[in-house]
């Protein structure tokens, strides 16, 4: 009789969860701290709790799709998502270097669209199939 079970729980899934849990956190620290961050970030509270509610959601779709679908789709999302943070962080400190009040505004734009395009991509990726035996993902 085949049984279905579970991946196995890896390092990979553990930063996995990890990491969607730094989004909730940092979302609760958006929302919650939304007018003085936003004072030291430059930009509009309203942006700040738009941004923390993108991340909730984005790192609550983290946390849950985790045993679902595959680390490799984890792992390639991750590295798009964490090259975009550099890219619009560099973006920032150089328009905040050449005088513009917008630096902080483009890097919370990006925190506020990336996490539901990370989560949307990871909701349309094919989910991961169970096996009867133990099952290894490819990149374990």
């Amino acid at each position: 009789m085949a049984q279905a079970v579970a991946p196995r729980v890896t390092r990979q899934t553990v930063g996995a969860i990890a990491d969607g849990a730094f989004k909730v956190l940092l979302a609760a620290v958006c929302i919650a701290g939304a007018a003085p961050l936003g004072r030291l970030l430059g930009t509009p509270a309203w942006l700040m709790v738009v941004s923390g509610v993108a991340l909730l959601i984005g790192g609550g779709i983290e946390i849950r799709y985790t045993r679902s679908r595959s680390m490799r789709t984890y792992t390639q999302l991750m590295i798009a998502y964490d090259g975009g943070w550099v890219l619009a962080a560099l973006t920032g400190l150089l328009m905040a270097r050449q005088g513009s009040s917008a630096g902080g505004e483009v890097w919370m734009g990006y925190q506020t669209a990336a996490p539901l395009v990370f989560a949307a991509l990871l909701i349309a990726a094919a989910p991961v199939r169970m096996t009867s035996g133990p099952q290894r993902d490819a990149s374990d």
